[in-house]
């Protein structure tokens, strides 16, 4: 058994969940996860961290929003370490799906290759925060003002660059034979 921190958010699928998700404040439960698998049934327990916020501004009972967190990590030990912690893994993971929007495809077993694919399409990402930030967005005050330039759009205008720049050709003229136009 290996001992890693985590901090997991719950999704209200069962009953006994739902129940402690929908009433009270900001606490931490022992829940039973049951399961079973070939004919054995087994039983996790672990802590959850249950953060209450108030949505909108609202102050009443309906205004609550409440959050659950499985987790165990040292440095978690109230309901809002929870929600703060996994709040920070946001901006990792939604990296990680914009860099797959740039990533080359390969069937290549080769790691250093494959991790020169993901460092190139990250740095492909940073570069177009910068330039959005830099030449996109107009200063103002309090903070500049970020336009809409969506990353797909900037990995077309590098695509087109490339093929541009390498004099590629995409298009075979039909029905005539290639000719010397179509020797490097």
């Amino acid at each position: 058994m290996h001992n890693y921190a985590y901090v997991v958010p719950i999704i209200q699928w069962g009953e006994t969940i739902q129940q402690e998700l929908s009433k009270g404040w900001s606490r931490v439960i022992e829940h039973d996860l049951i399961g079973k698998l070939d004919g054995h049934s087994w039983t996790v327990e672990f802590p959850v961290y249950i953060d209450c916020t108030y949505l909108n501004g609202r102050y009443d009972d309906h205004g609550v929003a409440r959050h659950g967190y499985a987790a165990d990590a040292p440095f978690i030990e109230t309901p809002r370490d929870a929600r703060y912690h996994y709040a920070t893994r946001f901006g990792i993971e939604s990296s990680y799906r914009l860099s797959e929007q740039a990533i080359a495809t390969t069937t290549t077993r080769d790691a250093a290759v494959r991790l020169l694919y993901v460092v190139v399409s990250l740095l492909l990402q940073n570069v177009w925060r910068y330039l959005h930030y830099e030449f996109v967005a107009t200063p103002r005050r309090g903070g500049r003002r970020l336009w809409w330039w969506p990353f797909k759009e900037f990995i077309n205008m590098v695509q087109r660059a490339v093929w541009t720049a390498l004099a590629t050709r995409r298009a075979v003229p039909a029905n005539r034979p290639p000719d010397d136009r179509f020797v490097r």
